[in-house]
């Protein structure tokens, strides 16, 4: 599984994932693979160019943009958006409930196609959909 911490969340939770699943995944943060100032719409074509790509962000605007939205929904790409209590959370809560939640994002990552989008939670273990 390939993955990308968006900009509005700290590279060192990718970093970390990473280090955790080195040999399983590729887990990246934004910045350490595009320029910063990358266009949320120019961003999901990129990687659903390169495909297979999930994308974690605690930018919740990319499910309200119509732009964004259709981009998304219109891509290979599979979103991970946090909760908005998680995402509020400290740096450590957000890691821990990320580690709690990979088998469970792993195995939606698998199971659904590109342009879904779901919701992590601060305290289930189910992801909501998000439309």
């Amino acid at each position: 599984m390939k993955v990308l911490f968006d900009h509005n969340l700290s590279p060192r939770l990718a970093r970390s994932l990473q280090a955790l699943f080195p040999d399983e995944h590729e887990i990246v943060a934004l910045k350490d693979k595009f320029p910063p100032t990358i266009k949320d719409v120019d961003l999901i074509a990129e990687l659903s160019k390169q495909g297979g790509w999930v994308l974690i962000s605690g930018d919740r605007r990319i499910t309200r943009s119509k732009a964004e939205k259709r981009a998304f929904h219109n891509s290979k790409v599979i979103g991970m958006f946090l909760s908005a209590g998680l995402y509020k959370a400290p740096v450590l809560k957000q890691a821990e409930r990320l580690i709690a939640l990979w088998p469970v994002i792993e195995t939606v990552a698998g199971s659904v196609s590109g342009g879904a989008m779901f919701e992590l939670p601060m305290k289930s273990t189910k992801l909501g959909p998000l439309k």
